[in-house]
């Protein structure tokens, strides 16, 4: 049985993926599932979060968005049974990859599929669905009426949180990095009230935001990554796309949620002053969060099932490429990791 491994090289940052052979898994531990995969998503290896954590390894498992199908059960596991349908990520610590024939994961990382839902919608919605419900509702307190802008709307994870919000009530403006993204977000029912094109970098996302709500500002931002310097000292690309801190702040509502995807977020004493003065507030979206924490378990279980609901009631309408063979996940995850495609 093989499974797909990453290996970081020790003179630069270069990873290189290899499948290797596996041992056959051991009996089921007691509060372990042992689940056959039928899907797995690619995603981005965050590898200086694994650095910090003091979690690498000679070869890394690759692969933490799964759904299947259980095939044994430990002997005080509560939730499942053998030949039922599930999805879940896999921990940060797991040593099984999620592109592999079977992996054995704690039933509290778990939720039942729905019957109606396929293996690459649940596996290719789960990771997504977690990071828009954590910006939306568990930092920025998403609630109908409210104005959101969500960067990048047509990426994996703002298509997603553009649905929750339209499905809270909220009022929705998004950027465009491309004008295939923008004929993406226009063709989007619910629609959008407004899609800045930024594309050109002449787009003004600030001055866009005041006009679309009189003024006032928006309730909550979600972003894609902001700029923190000035023009001489980011790359071109970034330049293009991304909105300068300032105008993220100025754009802000009085009482707003600025959610930030920027790690490094650095936040001058004038930027702190104006935030103070708008009541505002700032949180960082860390999708790994919930793996952190075991105490928040009951709560991150609540949102895979929610996501599920979801997923099988309509409200999430992911938008997938045609699924891809195991062999042929090493290639595309190189190409995911660098960024390079989606």
């Amino acid at each position: 049985m093989k499974g797909l491994y990453f290996q970081k090289s020790s003179t630069n940052e270069e990873i290189t993926f290899v499948f290797q052979e596996r041992e056959n898994l051991p009996v089921t531990e007691d509060y372990y599932v042992k689940v056959q995969v039928k899907a797995c998503a690619l995603s981005q290896i965050n590898t200086k979060l694994l650095a910090e954590m003091k979690m690498e390894k000679d070869f890394f498992p690759v692969g933490r968005e799964i759904a299947g199908i259980v095939l044994d059960v430990g002997s005080k596991v509560s939730f499942f049974q053998p030949d039922d349908e599930v999805v879940g990520i896999l921990p940060l610590d797991s040593e099984d990859p999620g592109l592999c024939e079977v992996v054995r994961v704690h039933e509290h990382y778990l939720v039942h599929k729905p019957e109606k839902v396929t293996w690459t919608e649940a596996a290719g919605t789960i990771r997504d669905g977690v990071r828009a419900y954590t910006a939306l509702h568990y930092l920025s307190h998403l609630s109908p009426g409210k104005s959101v802008l969500i960067m990048d709307g047509a990426s994996a994870l703002g298509m997603t949180a553009i649905q929750l919000a339209h499905h809270r009530g909220a009022k929705v403006i998004s950027t465009a990095g491309s004008l295939e993204d923008k004929q993406c977000l226009e063709r989007l029912r619910p629609s959008i009230a407004r899609v800045i094109d930024v594309s050109n970098g002449k787009a003004h996302v600030a001055e866009s935001c005041l006009e679309e709500t009189g003024g006032l500002g928006v309730d909550i931002v979600l972003d894609a990554g902001v700029r923190l310097y000035s023009k001489d000292d980011e790359p071109a690309v970034k330049l293009q796309l991304l909105p300068h801190k300032h105008d993220i702040i100025t754009l802000l509502g009085v009482g707003g949620h600025w959610v930030t995807t920027e790690e490094n977020l650095q936040l001058d004493p004038p930027d702190s002053h104006c935030l103070f003065l708008k009541g505002a507030t700032v949180a960082f979206l860390n999708d790994e969060v919930w793996n952190l924490s075991n105490v928040q378990q009951g709560k991150y279980l609540c949102i895979l099932k929610d996501v599920m609901e979801k997923l099988s009631s309509g409200v999430f309408r992911p938008q997938l490429d045609k699924p891809l063979p195991v062999l042929e996940a090493r290639v595309s995850l190189g190409i995911v990791q660098k960024s390079q495609g989606r």
